[in-house]
């Protein structure tokens, strides 16, 4: 089986999540990209300083509307190593991305694929065209890695 190439943006969550991993965050990275343009690149920092809702994709999306002016993420990409969990996806939804690339799946907290699938609800105000798997083995390593230097 031919391997594809992982594309630049999905590289460059993949590197955001592995310093997330060197600060003691879990390994999560989110890009966001606009015509070909990364206007953002956050990695997980929930611990430090505490906020529970400092996961990558909260983070990225806050830049990227920071930088754009507009709390309205129209025709941006969304690159982030796992699957969104509830409130990113309610946040994915809320800005309006066009696109969501996710590299590993979490069936125990992932919202898109699994658990409430936000996307599928009635109440869902906008749904992104959703791709997955892009990265998977390489985001999936670093979440094993970190969680087994923990135990």
């Amino acid at each position: 089986m031919t391997r594809l190439p992982i594309p630049a943006p999905m590289q460059a969550a993949l590197d955001a999540a592995a310093k997330a991993a060197a600060a003691g965050e879990v390994p999560v990275g989110a890009v966001v990209v606009k015509g070909g343009e990364v206007i953002a690149i956050a990695a997980n920092a929930t611990r430090n300083p505490p906020d529970p809702t400092g996961h990558a994709e909260m983070r990225a999306i806050r830049q990227a509307a920071a930088a754009m002016g507009d709390d309205r993420l129209t025709d941006c990409d969304l690159y982030v190593t796992l699957e969104p969990c509830a409130m990113c996806a309610g946040a994915i939804s809320h800005a309006r991305i066009a696109r969501l690339y996710y590299a590993a799946s979490d069936p125990k907290g992932g919202a898109v694929e699994h658990g409430a699938r936000v996307f599928e609800q009635a109440q869902c105000l906008h749904a992104p065209e959703v791709y997955s798997g892009m990265g998977e083995s390489e985001a999936a390593e670093l979440l094993r890695g970190f969680f087994r230097e923990r135990r």
